[in-house]
């Protein structure tokens, strides 16, 4: 079978924020204590004028730039959210014509919560192996959701990420080896049609859900592929918050060093579908030719998506025009009126 690859990458984080502290001292709670609970800093927050189609449009053009690729060859587009702007109208034809795509393109929104985006992936590496299409682009995006004085309201962030799979071999950055998947029909997050927010079941989310896929995707794909935690260069976990995937990372042996460069959230909260994807992407910014990657996704609902990547020759010379940890110092920080204002014009668009 056809051999599949990433051969571009691209992402965009809003450049507001909003502390953690701020959002506690609104609520009248510790903000030292919240935010060290939490393992976060700070989020990153939509402005009014920005929702999962205007990241995601901005992380494809990114990633075309980046495969210097012509947008008329792809040959499928998948967006993964749960912030989608529009309930009937996909956001995946809105970032085709953004990006002169079309019209001879297939185009679909997927929805599994936080691991929608690597679901596209996993759709694009099927196209592209059986030789359907030469290129597909999937992104993950999505912006804050979260009730106010809710958990999520102190996690939750905006942002995304975006990867064109090919397969020409010298356009290869990085290998898709393997992938696996373990899924389960675990409620831990949901929200109802016409709800506004998502409901959470606060610590069953941890054992039963985050941490019991994680763990089976992660050994599944070891066992699969008969490789070891300490010959990986780089862990990318799901982040949906910046004590999690720490622990995930001691318990299935990796080590702080492995989990380090694609440990996002703590600076701009669990930007959802786009969480593991910016990881990823921070990853491919400084990754060396020949250096292992595993990415572990997870969406509530629940499961994950697991991969083992390989980084190629072209590693070091396809970067993105900007790198992720340099995005995200390009930012100017708001206070919780501010943020409410820009959460309130967003919903009435």
């Amino acid at each position: 079978m056809q051999e599949a690859g990433i051969v571009g990458y691209g992402f965009f984080v809003p450049r507001l924020r909003i502390t953690i502290e701020e959002i506690a001292k609104t609520w009248k709670k510790d903000g030292k204590k919240t935010s060290a609970g939490l393992g976060l800093q700070e989020k990153a927050v939509a402005a009014w004028d920005e929702d999962t189609a205007t990241i995601s449009v901005e992380a494809a053009r990114m990633a075309l730039e980046t495969a210097k690729l012509d947008s008329q060859k792809i040959g499928a587009i998948f967006v993964g959210s749960e912030s989608h702007p529009y309930a009937v109208k996909p956001t995946a034809t809105i970032v085709g014509d953004a990006i002169n795509a079309g019209p001879a393109f297939m185009a679909a929104d997927l929805e599994f919560a936080c691991k929608a985006g690597t679901a596209g992936i996993q759709v694009c590496m099927g196209l592209v192996k059986s030789d359907m299409i030469n290129y597909g682009l999937s992104v993950g995006a999505d912006t804050a959701q979260g009730k106010p004085n809710d958990a999520l309201e102190f996690t939750a962030g905006s942002g995304g990420a975006g990867f064109i799979v090919g397969k020409e071999k010298n356009e290869i950055i990085a290998t898709l080896d393997e992938t696996f998947s373990f899924t389960t029909d675990t409620p831990d997050f949901w929200r109802r049609q016409h709800a506004e927010f998502p409901r959470h079941a606060g610590r069953f989310t941890g054992e039963p859900a985050y941490f019991r896929h994680v763990f089976g995707a992660t050994h599944a794909i070891l066992e699969k592929t008969g490789l070891k935690p300490t010959e990986f260069s780089h862990v990318i976990f799901h982040q949906p918050n910046g004590k999690f995937p720490r622990i995930a990372a001691k318990k299935l042996g990796f080590t702080e060093a492995q989990l380090k460069q694609g440990l996002i959230t703590p600076l701009i909260g669990n930007t959802y579908s786009g969480s593991t994807m910016i990881g990823l992407a921070s990853v491919l910014d400084i990754a060396k030719p020949g250096e292992k990657i595993l990415a572990v996704s997870y969406g509530s609902g629940a499961g994950s998506d697991a991969f083992v990547l390989t980084t190629t020759k072209n590693s070091s010379t396809k970067r993105a025009p900007i790198s992720v940890l340099e995005m995200i110092q390009e930012k100017e920080y708001i206070s919780y009126s501010e943020y409410a204002k820009h959460r309130k014009k967003l919903k009435s668009l």
